[in-house]
């Protein structure tokens, strides 16, 4: 990705970047075609949360039938074996002893092991290949747009165009970080909001500002940074979630002692004060981890271990907190980092970069389990030997997108560039505005059109009510037109020759089955 053009198209549409008390902001509003959908508590959330700099899998998901291979690659850092965190079911594989929380997790079912996650002709820069995972790529690829922005644009027709407006004024997406993830680009402009850090979001929860000088200069300074506060074009529905919403939990370490719990804290927050954001992207780094990876007098302790304990107590604290509020019901959560580390460790007791990992999914209707088989390592095994890849990461992200955001699958290969394989990581009983048991079967001929319509709907069921609506993309209703419905077989006939051209969306529901589709009208 470009990222001159990315910092140019995240700022918006002719939108200055703004700096509210060290809260720094780059929003756009949430589009009417998400809202046409419902504003609800059962709209679906996935929190993404990055491990910057190359986690090594090998001392975090452990290979026990592998550790005799590994006793000989990496004696100096490997996890002692009687340390190693037992999982229900399995005796191959187990956790680095650091991560006690998510071991409980996985044991109740609310925790997925994805093994040997990468891509093919992987890249060792961190830049590049944090590139790559971020805008779903090949490596030899150069996308200037994010795998989840893609996403986005498709659910946000003609964005960012005609938004914000009043009637929407949530972003669809929200990022704690300094600045907007290249994952949430889309191709006009960035959809995400960006918090800086934990303490500027309390401050601007509370309308605090951060203290200037007493002098004229500072006290101008403060009203500026006060009238800015209050006049930032989206802090208001963000304000008014934050307000709202509550954290149950007391599981959430000491503010300031675990970023990422923080940051988690914040997004659980949100998300019960009823703020409509679809994704959520949290970060933790340090991972870079070449030397001093462990401590040499107890390798189940060191940088790594300090990392481990706080993903493992960060994801437990929300995913406990996220059940006391009751919207846990909602929430999907998956950790990635650019990269593995090498099978072979080095002299100066760390790790070097390397190509796949393990990832972590984590949530109510996670399926659980390990999926994949442990890597196989080399009974001697030299420092260019790395983790085959077995998972393409960009099939884990399909995977969300037709199982969790269930879009089509000719929508989750344009998003994806190409299509991948999935995996079966979601159960069956995970609700919101979409029947997991059904195919959508709503199709819409001709697309585009110039006026009248056929609309088949194949998944009806017999005496219950159908509605059908069409919304322009600033989300106000349009006249319907006349409309011929032969119930009996499913099939609409719509005039819409009265309406603009344009694009729209038409919106199908049946009980508490919703249906959409795209539609562009040409005169």
């Amino acid at each position: 990705m470009d990222r001159r053009k990315f910092l140019r198209t995240s700022i918006g549409s002719g939108l200055a970047p703004l700096v509210l008390n060290g809260l720094s902001v780059n929003a756009f509003a949430e589009s009417p075609l998400l809202q046409f959908l419902g504003k609800s508590n059962k709209n679906r959330i996935a929190v993404l949360l990055q491990l910057n700099g190359g986690n090594d899998g090998l001392n975090t998901v452990i290979p026990i039938d592998q550790y005799s291979f590994l006793s000989n690659a990496r004696s100096n850092i490997l996890i002692p074996e009687a340390k190693v965190l037992a999982l229900t079911g399995t005796t191959k594989t187990g956790l680095h002893p650091a991560m006690n929380e998510l071991r409980s997790l996985y044991d109740e079912g609310r925790l997925s092991i994805v093994q040997n996650v990468g891509y093919p002709n992987p890249d060792f820069s961190h830049f590049r290949a944090t590139d790559i995972w971020l805008t779903g790529s090949d490596s030899n690829q150069f996308v200037e747009t994010g795998w989840m922005g893609r996403y986005l644009d498709l659910q946000f027709a003609g964005f960012p165009t005609g938004y914000p407006n009043e009637e929407y004024p949530d972003p669809p997406a929200i990022q704690i970080g300094a600045m907007i993830s290249p994952a949430l680009q889309g191709q006009h402009a960035s959809l995400g909001m960006s918090i800086t850090n934990p303490s500027s979001f309390y401050q601007f929860v509370n309308g605090t500002v951060d203290p200037a000088p007493n002098t004229p200069a500072g006290h101008e300074l403060s009203f500026l940074r006060l009238v800015a506060q209050q006049t930032q074009q989206y802090s208001g529905s963000v304000k008014t979630a934050a307000d709202k919403g509550r954290n149950l939990s007391s599981k959430y370490p000491a503010a300031g002692t675990n970023s990422l719990a923080d940051q988690l804290k914040i997004v659980a927050q949100l998300i019960s004060g009823g703020l409509s954001t679809q994704v959520y992207m949290v970060s933790l780094g340090g991972f870079d981890t070449h030397s001093a990876q462990v401590d040499v007098s107890a390798k189940e302790n060191g940088s790594h271990a300090t990392l481990l304990q706080k993903i493992s107590q960060a994801v437990n604290a929300f995913q406990d907190d996220l059940k006391l509020l009751g919207v846990d019901d909602r929430v999907l959560g998956m950790t990635f980092s650019e990269f593995g580390r090498r099978i072979k460790s080095n002299a100066s007791l760390g790790t070097d970069h390397g190509t796949s990992a393990p990832l972590f999914l984590f949530g109510k209707h996670i399926k659980g389990g390990i999926y994949g088989k442990n890597p196989v390592i080399p009974q001697n095994a030299s420092v260019n030997d790395n983790v085959p890849m077995e998972f393409d990461f960009r099939s884990i992200y399909g995977s969300i997108l037709k199982e969790w955001f269930e879009i089509s699958d000719t929508e989750r290969t344009e998003i994806l560039l190409k299509d991948f394989p999935t995996l079966d990581l979601i159960d069956g009983s995970a609700t919101g505005y979409y029947e997991k048991s059904l195919s959508k079967k709503l199709i819409v001929f001709p697309n585009p059109t110039t006026g009248v319509v056929t609309i088949q709907f194949e998944n009806q069921i017999s005496g219950e009510p159908i509605s059908l609506e069409i919304f322009d993309m600033q989300g106000r209703k349009q006249e319907l037109g006349s409309l011929q419905n032969n119930s009996d077989n499913g099939i609409f006939r719509l005039d819409l020759s009265h309406l603009p051209a344009g694009n729209y969306a038409i919106h199908l529901q049946q009980g508490r089955r919703r249906w959409t589709e795209k539609l562009m009208k040409v005169d």
